[in-house]
């Protein structure tokens, strides 16, 4: 288990893929409950733990996920997501080159419970949702590209099914049409950095996630313009 920050209220901690931040159907055991078993043998705390779960990230996307220790902490970060006052940057990896290396990107979503699929529209449709994301191509190699993507809306699974859209799905994201899986079934999604005023503190927090231990990765990092 990876920390990248931690105080009295807050912990930030880089997830692997294939990890669940929250309980599902699975019934594998979430990110949430492997820190609060974590944290009480740490600090030898005789009674529960208190994790409370801000924002998700799909099960194959990896990178930085941040968890409130106290209840105050929790009412706070909520808040501060629902106003957009928390920012975060994506990498992503994918085959095809964007027509644009820059560019904001609009569609309406449209989400089916039922098969855990999202459907982008150019155009606003009936029971749809606005999203939005800006995405510019910061490195690539022969055969990759590595996308930065800032998100401005907060859809389900919207940078994957938003990248597919103009063409460059994820890499190994199947769902949205990539050819092919990654061999350990994660996609090239990885949530970077997270960027955020302290909600009880005050202070400016700005937390960068290292990317996964993977050579396509590694040297997509290392081709990256400042």
């Amino acid at each position: 288990m990876e920390i990248l920050y931690e105080d009295n209220h807050i912990i930030i901690v880089n997830k692997a893929a294939g990890e669940i931040v929250q309980g599902d159907k699975t019934g594998d055991k979430p990110l949430s409950e492997l820190l609060k078993e974590y944290i009480k043998k740490r600090d030898s705390k005789p009674g529960n733990v208190f994790m409370g779960v801000v924002h998700r990230l799909d099960r194959p996307v990896s990178g930085v996920v941040m968890f409130a220790k106290t209840s105050k902490a929790l009412s706070r970060l909520n808040a501060m997501f629902a106003a957009g006052d928390v920012h975060k940057t994506y990498w992503a990896i994918t085959r095809n080159a964007p027509s644009e290396t820059e560019a904001v990107l609009t569609h309406w979503i449209t989400t089916v419970e039922r098969s855990n699929k999202s459907y982008a529209s150019a155009q606003p449709k009936p029971g749809a949702k606005e999203a939005r994301l800006s995405y510019k191509l910061v490195a690539k190699s022969d055969r990759y590209n590595l996308l930065e993507v800032n998100l401005m809306t907060g859809r389900k699974h919207q940078i994957r099914v938003q990248l597919s859209s103009i063409g460059c799905p994820v890499k190994g994201d199947l769902k949205y049409g990539d050819k092919r899986s990654n061999p350990d079934g994660s996609i090239s999604l990885h949530a970077r950095r997270i960027c955020f005023v302290h909600p009880v503190s005050g202070k400016q927090i700005d937390v960068t996630a290292p990317v996964p231990d993977d050579t396509l990765w590694k040297a997509l990092e290392e081709n990256v313009k400042d």
